[in-house]
């Protein structure tokens, strides 16, 4: 067993990777990730801030999000892949296009050493908003009836 000298957590891996102190904001995050990694998570963080400029910022699972009413979108830095949680249904909408690309159940892993898929990425965060929208408004449809 490891024990984190920073929370006193224990795992059974040396050294494991974990949120013991939780960043305040997405700079804070990317400044907490493998400098080598941080031009990547800079790249993604502008594709969706481009496409969804409306969106607040904001830590939610200690990863970056975006959030408009309820939380749209979220990346994160791991080992091996930058992953991009749009949701189940996102990632069932964009299939065709996620084929060659590791996914599961509302997670898409871009490796690396790939180029990520600047263009689908802003689509994906964009759909993520009007999903949203439309959810949004055929509640308060159904709320006024």
């Amino acid at each position: 067993m490891w024990k984190c000298p920073k929370c006193g957590r224990e795992f059974s891996r040396q050294d494991q990777d974990h949120y013991c102190v939780k960043p305040r904001d997405i700079d804070e995050y990317i400044a907490a990730q493998d400098e080598v990694l941080q031009p990547r998570l800079k790249e993604v963080r502008n594709l969706i801030r481009t496409a969804i400029p409306d969106a607040e910022e904001r830590i939610s699972w200690s990863m970056p999000t975006y959030w408009k009413g309820k939380n749209l979108i979220h990346f994160a830095a791991s080992k091996k892949h930058l992953g991009l949680y749009p949701g189940d249904e996102a990632v069932a909408h964009f299939a065709d296009e996620l084929k060659d690309y590791d996914v599961s159940k509302g997670t898409i892993r871009f490796p690396y050493d790939a180029e990520l898929p600047a263009e689908l990425i802003q689509r994906i965060a964009g759909w993520c908003c009007e999903a949203y929208r439309k959810a949004s408004s055929e509640m308060k449809e159904r709320k006024r009836t």
